[in-house]
């Protein structure tokens, strides 16, 4: 399933940091949601809106965009895609759709129950559907199709009636996605956390349409990297790009509300508007200014950002569903770990944010253990 990853000349150290930053942050969200008491930049907007948390998991969609023309570039020929290119990209997005039935489904495997759609589904399908339009059609349609999807999904959204709420309801239960989730998948197979059940998944099927619109964001912008020279005029295009990416998707937000679990279509330019200015950074440091040493802490997180992803979750599945003591008053192993060790002393806001950093810290000496060793682990 995994082999050691091979650096090329032309692989972006500032993407590896890049996305070092993102697992960084994702850690850190995760854990510090936990708690009852969270700052709240760290907790994901409770419905419309944006937070520090909204912006992790597409940052994630973005990156693998960036990736694409590099990673694609070793698999064609004549500019012309290979069979073995397509195997590559199905089995890819297989074992990530895999993985992520493997972390629903931890550790009590109910399969006629298990949630079908979760954060690695998405990244699988988007991956998978932009992969494919960028192999099979021009930059024009690419461009053509991105717009479409985006104003597509705000049209469905707004003028489509579902049956007892009408057309154009954003509320959990009456907007379309969650109709068509419902109808194609099943209350059975939703999310089983903020009454999304009966409502629709954070990660549903019909709101991973424009999800492929940010990674394909991401895929134009690797493109035009490619092709670019390492200057500080490339970093600024990038800002500019990024500033235009931020007003347009905050003017669209009057009209259609900017709300990552219906994965709107201001939420999308929004949020690749920080992902490229995040990127414009890291790029002007590392790749411009050769200032290297400070990234290089995001990019032992970055070469191995899946692991990272995946054992963090599990680490995290097993501390809540684990107990210290015995009895119906025992504590969870999360719990306990956090009332005795950090909230004691820091009390609970400080002491979910000092855990939540403490764990980011554990996984990084993880991961740094793995680079000194070699182990570049990837899908």
């Amino acid at each position: 399933m995994s082999h050691l990853l091979q650096k090329s000349p032309k692989r972006l150290t500032s993407l590896d940091a890049f996305r070092g930053i993102a697992i960084m942050g994702m850690i850190l969200v995760n854990m510090a949601g936990l708690a009852e008491q969270t700052y709240p930049p760290l907790l994901h907007a409770d419905w419309h809106g944006c937070t520090f948390a909204d912006l992790v998991f597409p940052f994630f969609l973005f990156i693998v965009g960036v990736a694409m023309p590099f990673s694609l570039q070793k698999y064609t020929q004549g500019n012309q895609p290979r069979l073995i290119l397509y195997w590559r990209i199905l089995r890819r997005s297989a074992i990530l759709f895999a993985l992520g039935l493997f972390l629903n489904g931890f550790w009590n495997y109910d399969w006629s129950t298990i949630r079908l759609m979760g954060i690695l589904q998405r990244i699988s399908l988007a991956y998978l559907f932009a992969a494919l339009a960028v192999l099979n059609l021009p930059r024009r349609g690419q461009w053509v199709l991105a717009i479409l999807l985006l104003v597509g999904y705000w049209m469905a959204m707004s003028l489509i009636p579902v049956p007892g709420y009408g057309a154009g309801n954003l509320t959990r239960e009456g907007n379309f996605g969650a109709y068509i989730d419902r109808f194609i998948i099943g209350t059975a197979h939703l999310y089983k956390g903020d009454n999304f059940n009966s409502m629709g998944d954070p990660e549903g099927l019909f709101s991973t349409i424009p999800a492929v619109v940010t990674v394909l964001l991401g895929y134009f912008t690797g493109e035009w990297l490619r092709n670019q020279p390492q200057k500080s005029y490339t970093s600024m295009n990038l800002v500019l790009m990024s500033l235009s990416s931020l007003v347009i998707g905050q003017v669209w937000d009057f009209w259609l509300p900017m709300n990552k679990k219906l994965w709107t279509s201001s939420y999308v330019l929004f949020t690749a508007g920080w992902a490229l200015l995040v990127l414009a950074a890291c790029y002007e440091l590392i790749e411009v200014r050769q200032r290297k040493n400070w990234g290089k802490p995001f990019e032992i997180m970055g070469v191995n950002a899946i692991f990272a992803f995946i054992a963090s979750v599990l680490l995290i599945k097993i501390m809540v569903k684990t107990h210290i003591g015995t009895g119906e008053d025992a504590l969870t192993t999360y719990t306990w770990i956090y009332d005795h060790l950090f909230a004691s002393w820091a009390g609970g806001m400080n002491g979910s944010f000092v855990f939540a950093v403490v764990t980011v810290g554990f996984w990084w000496g993880v991961l740094y253990g793995m680079y000194r060793l070699g182990w570049f682990l990837k899908i």
